[in-house]
Order: structure tokens, then C-alpha cells, then sequence
């Protein structure tokens, strides 16, 4: 009986290209070496990133980890070719979530998988990434290329994050600083950020709109792949400047879930729905989707990025800090005596 099978197998024909792998680690080094900071030692491609945390700089250094993805917002950029930006999204919803304890993000992992590894689609989106660190000020210390056929397909890839930050233990912002009377600052989003986008998408079929349709100052496609805002700057200052008791990064959940995070047991936040302007795009999803107020408010930040709370002493500080700093905040809330919770009017 003979075979058709060939004489010689090998991982390529398995449909993984260990060159193309190799191309792009010395793509990115570039871009990794653009986000060093002082503290890393060696460069990118050992199998571990080295990260000196210098003991004679904290008196009781307290480490602070977040991971995340960006969500089905990957399949917009994927259909649309468009790369360049999901990777700042992907640092955003990880060090966004650990500064919000005052933490300073330190450095960056990535996870890239991909049915079919293209260095150049994967360069544009480790640009991205490299921005992102930027940004934060955080290192892009390493990350993991996966080349995975028959998990993917083509050229769809899917991105992970991991960020580690550091915080003094006495300086830690966990909310339970809170107390009645606090007034909630909410900063303004750059748009859906990466959250609600499997909703999103079955808008824009119901729509029947194409994505580049002119949209505001722009088109649909360019207002929903926005990148994630990078609040880390901005809070990092207003820390330094006055009291903060606490701060929640507003991402799946929305308002109501994710400021009650922060509330101790009889903390209840009451967020005024009026005091920041609605914005054309989430104006656009609530109408053409017929989407009820109560689901838009859990899905999306609707136009809210961070909440601080702050006491009333320290809110003007906090605003102008912020305007100084590129923000646009409003006074959006209280917080009243009554059963945990989060009540938007």
C-alpha cells in the first residue's frame, strides 16, 4: 500500500513560518527599545524581561498587576486592515486599571496570536502597543508572538496584556478613604473605548451603514476604532497635587459597575446623567439601536472614562489639575449615606 503522505513533514507546511516569527522580533526591537526606561536591564528576546525595582527608591513598594484584551473591537480593525491603534487600546484597559490605586505602571507584556503570521500586520500592531507604553511612561519589557493555524483563521489574530505597576503601601487609593459627601469627578472618554463593541457591531448591521460613512468630524469606522484614552498621566499628577479617596476606570459594567467597586457598604453614589454632554456616537448606538437607558449605562462608559471621588475641598484642585493635564472633566455626582449602590438620575 502506498502513501500519499509526504516523505518529510515539517512546521512550516503545518502552516507555522518560524522565519516570519524571527522578522518580526527584529522589527519590533525598535519599537520595544522606544518605551525603555532606566530600570530594564537587557533587551528584548531572552526568555524572561529583567526590571530592576530599585530598593533604595521605596520605603514599602507594593506591586500592582492587571491583564486584558481588547475585545471583538479587534474585528473592526481586522476587516478594515487597520492595526495601528488597538495596540494603544490594549495598554490602556491594562494600566488604566492599576493606576486607578495610584499605582505607576512599570512595564508591559503582550500576547499576539495569529492563524497566519504577517510581519507586517503584526509590526503595525505592536506600533501600536509601543505608543501605548509611550504614553504610560511604562516599558515594553517583552511579550509572546503565537502563530496558531487552525485556532485563527487567515489573518485574524487575537491580543492579550499583562502591566505591572508599584504603589506605597500608605499611599495605596482602594476607596476605602471614602465618605459621605465626596464629590465624583468624571473624566471624559475618547469614545467607546473597548468595550461594548459585540453590541456595537449588531448596531452598525441593523444601520446597513458602511463603515466609512462620514460620522462627525470623521467617519464611523475612524469614531469607533478611537484608542482608549491613557488617563495614566493625568491621575499620576492630580495625586501628587491633592486628596483623592477614590478612583474607578470605567470599562465593562459602565458607571453602575464599576463606581460601586469602590463603595464600601453604606457608601451610595448618586451620578447626575446631565452633567456631561451626550456624544454624537453614543447618541447614534442608543437611537439606531433602540438600546433602552439602563443597558447603554451598563454596556458602555458613555462618554465617562475614570470617576474620581474626591472631597469637596480638593474638587476644584482636581479639575484644573486635570484641565491642565489635556482632560475634560465634570462635576458628575455625590456621595450620599444609604445601601451600596450606584443610582444614576
Amino acid at each position: 500500500m502506498t502513501s500519499d503522505l509526504p516523505s518529510s513533514l515539517s512546521y512550516k507546511q503545518a502552516g507555522v513560518d518560524i522565519d516570519a516569527g524571527d522578522a518580526l522580533v527584529e522589527r519590533i526591537k525598535p519599537l520595544a527599545q522606544s518605551t525603555s526606561r532606566v530600570e530594564c536591564i537587557g533587551g528584548l528576546g531572552g526568555f524572561g524581561g529583567l526590571f530592576e525595582l530599585a530598593a533604595n527608591k521605596y520605603r514599602n513598594p507594593v506591586l500592582v498587576s492587571g491583564t486584558d484584551g481588547v475585545g471583538t473591537k479587534l474585528r473592526l480593525a481586522i476587516e478594515t486592515n487597520r492595526h495601528n491603534t488597538v495596540g494603544i487600546d490594549l495598554v490602556a484597559m491594562c494600566v488604566n486599571d492599576i493606576v486607578v490605586c495610584g499605582a505607576e505602571p512599570l512595564f508591559f507584556l503582550d500576547y499576539f496570536a495569529t492563524g497566519k503570521l504577517d510581519p507586517i500586520q503584526g509590526e503595525s500592531v505592536i506600533a501600536g502597543i509601543a505608543e501605548g507604553c509611550r504614553q504610560a511612561g511604562t516599558a515594553l519589557l517583552g511579550g509572546e508572538t503565537a502563530e496558531m493555524p487552525g485556532m485563527y483563521h487567515g489573518s485574524d489574530y487575537d491580543l492579550a496584556g499583562f502591566a505591572v505597576g508599584v504603589v506605597e503601601k500608605e499611599q495605596i487609593i482602594d476607596g476605602q478613604q471614602i465618605e459621605y459627601g465626596d464629590v465624583l469627578i468624571g473624566i471624559a472618554s475618547s469614545g467607546a473605548h473597548s468595550n461594548g463593541f459585540s453590541l456595537i457591531r449588531q448596531v452598525i448591521d441593523k444601520s446597513g451603514l458602511p463603515l466609512d460613512t462620514p460620522f462627525g468630524k470623521s467617519t464611523l469606522i475612524d469614531t469607533l476604532l478611537e484608542p482608549t484614552r491613557i488617563y495614566v498621566a493625568a491621575l499620576r499628577s492630580l495625586i501628587e497635587k491633592t486628596t483623592v479617596h477614590g478612583i474607578a476606570h470605567i470599562t465593562g459594567g459602565g458607571l453602575p459597575g464599576n463606581v460601586s467597586r469602590i463603595l464600601g457598604d453604606r457608601h451610595h453614589a448618586i451620578i447626575d446623567g446631565s452633567a456631561w454632554p451626550e456624544t454624537e456616537l453614543f447618541t447614534w448606538l442608543k437611537k439606531t439601536g433602540g438600546i433602552e437607558e439602563s443597558e447603554m449605562l451598563r454596556t458602555f462608559n458613555c462618554g465617562i472614562g475614570m470617576v474620581l471621588v474626591v472631597p469637596p475641598s480638593s474638587a476644584d484642585m482636581a479639575l484644573v489639575s486635570l484641565a491642565s493635564s489635556g482632560e475634560t472633566a465634570f462635576i458628575i455626582g455625590h456621595i450620599e449615606d444609604g445601601e451600596q449602590g450606584v443610582e444614576v438620575r
